[in-house]
């Protein structure tokens, strides 16, 4: 099939394009940068420009995916695109929605107001959606809702922090400071990953299907719900077997427990950025976010691999990095210095 991808040489599209390449399938690229993957043709192309898109609209396409996160190029895109092509992909996310205090809502959750400001990214995700809705109508369209996504290239820090953490624990012969429940149990905040290589899996998936199980309209395509302790400890194995050092103790890697108000009173964010703790959502007006449905992404083609094959293969990705935290996370001096204050309670 012949695929028409805007983008291509970032982390998700091109993760899409080798996939699509790998299996038989005639892919170009449109893009600002020219660095796609090898055995697709490159068209550099500027969004910003009103004709950008005018000849490849010229062609006949079996599916279009755009990634973009702004509006105005979603927009001229689903208008020049739409009717050069059989299905047009969007890449959305799961925070279109308007709240996230339910647990396992589905698509039919009220969504955000739209907004054309790239920078409000949910509001910014629900203009794009509509853009496309109007321009190719629901049938032929796939808004791929996605969760937060992880794996080998992620960027962010957020999937690859903690696997990463233990590992340098296991390697100096440290700690790890965990969020817990009060009571020093594991903490049972739902956190959910969907691997990179899974996410592009069901796009291709959708790309191609011309069948009754493809998926049209709204699917969030989200990993699974775990809760944050089992996570933790899934990454804590992981990083265990990766690593051989001697002084590594017998038992493993010891953590240091602290609650979600200790974590608070010293600073440390939730989430993703600086000084924070990725993937930890204290507040249950946010826990929704890590816990959507997924049950139309499974229906239509949806498979996980499981949660330690994508910390073990991010972990393996993390240690090419030159530096951390990379996007999220503690620094190695601000995570020591809360060990032992944790440690001084």
């Amino acid at each position: 099939m012949r695929i028409l991808v805007l983008g291509g040489t970032a982390w998700l599209g091109r993760t899409f394009v080798q996939q699509a390449l790998a299996a038989g399938h005639d892919v170009v690229c449109a893009a600002r940068g020219s660095g796609v993957p090898d055995g697709a043709r490159s068209l550099v192309v500027d969004r910003d420009d009103e004709g950008a898109l005018t000849d490849v609209a010229a062609e006949h396409w079996d599916a279009v995916l755009d990634v973009s996160r702004t509006p105005e190029h979603v927009r001229r895109a689903a208008r020049d695109l739409g009717r050069a092509t059989d299905r047009f992909l969007l890449v959305s996310t799961v925070s279109v929605y308007a709240s996230h205090a339910g647990r396992q809502a589905a698509e039919d959750a009220p969504v955000l107001a739209p907004s054309d400001d790239p920078a409000e990214y949910g509001a910014a995700k629900v203009a794009c959606e509509h853009a496309v809705l109007d321009a190719v109508g629901p049938e032929r369209a796939v808004l791929a809702r996605a969760g937060l996504i992880g794996g080998p290239g992620d960027h962010t820090g957020r999937s690859g922090h903690w696997p990463w953490r233990f590992a340098r624990a296991a390697e100096t012969g440290g700690a790890v400071l965990v969020p817990a429940a009060d009571d020093g149990s594991p903490s049972t905040h739902p956190t959910s990953v969907v691997d990179v290589r899974d996410l592009a899996a069901w796009l291709l998936r959708q790309a191609t299907a011309r069948d009754a199980a493809a998926a049209s309209g709204p699917v969030n395509v989200t990993g699974e719900a775990v809760p944050l302790g089992a996570l933790l400890a899934t990454a804590r194995a992981v990083a265990l077997r990766a690593t051989t050092a001697e002084h590594t103790a017998q038992d493993g890697v010891p953590t240091v427990p602290v609650s979600d108000a200790w974590l608070a009173e010293h600073d440390v964010a939730p989430w993703s950025g600086p000084r924070s703790l990725p993937l930890w959502l204290p507040d249950a007006d946010w826990q929704g976010l890590s816990d959507r449905s997924n049950a139309r992404a499974r229906a239509t083609g949806l498979t996980l691999r499981p949660l330690a094959e994508t910390l073990a293969d991010t972990l393996r990705w993390e240690a090419g990095r030159p530096e951390h935290p990379h996007g999220a996370g503690l620094t190695d001096v601000e995570h020591d210095a809360l060990v032992s204050a944790a440690r001084r309670r």
